[in-house]
């Protein structure tokens, strides 16, 4: 059996809104790079395939649309981007994958600033490109406006998809500009020889001329290539416009079945996007199914552990993903059963840290491993040769 992949999405104390209250929770280190630190090597410890940061240009809300007012619930967050490179020296072998708004964020920026993290990681970074789905961000620069959604709206995703469909296109060009700045220096453009006094061939650096409908960017990048080449991009997707998204512009795409025979009928979705794209056969989407998870060794302790969380919060916790509640032997039937239905791995989404996230190093991967459907050691020194992506070729290189 190949084995399979596995990351985690770590946001906060935790996906359950009132994970911060629990007994091991650490709320007031939520903003140290200590706190974030420790979440990584655990997860690398795990052997895990990459970890993602969660960002936004609003502070969190129980509301889809719009800001809210409470105060039992964690808001704010440290920039993702920022984290990740802060994060990148203290790991080895992990892969390191922020989210970034695109919607109100320059692609000149967002492009260097994956590169720069690339370097910073030796080539381990991955990017997520987001939209903001809140009108509500437009405010924090006051050039642009954006779709607001209706109650309405909010019924559906694929409602919610046909709404933004204008911003999602515009995350496509950004996405396209990145690669293309990614690509602007040769892999080796940068000579160094100090006694000729040449640094760079400028020859190998390449204006990228883009224009379209929503700006245009002369380049080339100020930041060297990345040792990827082509840093994995990841778009999460509910619907059909973002599944677009993802078949013209990503490498690896967050799903978000929830249940087995949802996989096919994703899947399918999936597939009828990418032919739309013209994707071409030879270029891989790797396809992973989140999971909001509760794990304890006990049965019966995690479903008691989140009606307890629920209770705290006022509310049982709804989420666009799957919500498990088990055992770790009991996660990994799900996961082994599910897979074969097209999937090539799984983002799980620690419902309380650290105790979900120490659930999956120590109990989980052993299961798996136990069941030779996880690696025993990291075998490769860059996140797209682990995903097995193919290497990426600059499209400026001359034959």
């Amino acid at each position: 059996m190949t084995p399979l992949h596995l990351a985690v999405a770590l946001d906060g104390a935790g996906w359950h809104p009132a994970a911060w209250r629990e007994p091991d929770a650490r709320p007031a280190d939520l903003f140290t790079a200590r706190y974030w630190a420790d979440l990584v090597a655990e997860a690398e410890r795990g052997l895990l395939d990459f970890v993602t940061f969660e960002d936004a240009l609003a502070m969190q809300s129980a509301s889809f649309e719009r800001p809210d007012d409470r105060t039992d619930q964690v808001r704010g967050r440290l920039d993702a981007v920022l984290l990740a490179a802060t994060l990148a020296p203290l790991t080895s072998h992990i892969g390191l994958v922020p989210t970034t708004n695109v919607t109100h964020t320059e692609p000149f920026h967002v492009a260097i600033g994956i590169a720069t993290l690339d370097h910073a990681s030796r080539g381990r970074a991955g990017w997520r490109p987001q939209i903001s789905s809140r009108a509500a961000d437009a405010t924090h620069f006051g050039r642009r406006t954006t779709p607001a959604l209706t109650p309405d709206d909010i019924r559906e995703t694929e409602l919610i998809a046909k709404r933004l469909r204008d911003l999602f296109g515009e995350a496509a060009d950004v996405v396209e500009v990145a690669r293309r700045l990614w690509d602007s220096w040769e892999d080796d453009a940068e000579i160094r020889d100090a006694a000729t006094g040449r640094f760079i061939d400028r020859d190998k650096l390449h204006h990228i001329d883009f224009v379209g409908e929503h700006f245009s960017i002369r380049g080339p990048s100020i930041t060297p290539r990345p040792p990827q080449g082509q840093p994995p991009v990841t778009v999460l997707a509910h619907a059909s416009v973002p599944y677009e998204l993802a078949a013209a512009a990503a490498d690896v795409v967050y799903l978000t079945p929830h249940s087995r025979a949802d996989i096919a009928t994703i899947l399918g979705k999936v597939d009828k996007a990418k032919a739309k794209a013209g994707r071409p056969v030879d270029q891989p989407l790797r396809t992973f199914a989140d999971l909001v998870v509760f794990l304890d060794e006990e049965p019966g302790a995690a479903a008691r552990r989140k009606r307890r969380l629920d209770g705290l919060d006022g509310a049982a916790l709804a989420s666009d993903a799957h919500i498990f509640t088990g055992t770790p032997g009991e996660l990994a039937d799900l996961l082994l059963d599910w897979r074969p239905a097209g999937l090539d791995g799984f983002r799980l989404r620690p419902a309380a840290l650290p105790h979900d996230l120490t659930a999956i190093t120590t109990a989980l991967v052993p299961e798996l491993r136990q069941r030779k459907a996880f690696r025993t050691g990291y075998t490769t020194t860059t996140l797209r040769a682990r995903l097995g992506l193919p290497r990426a070729v600059n499209r400026y290189t001359r034959d």
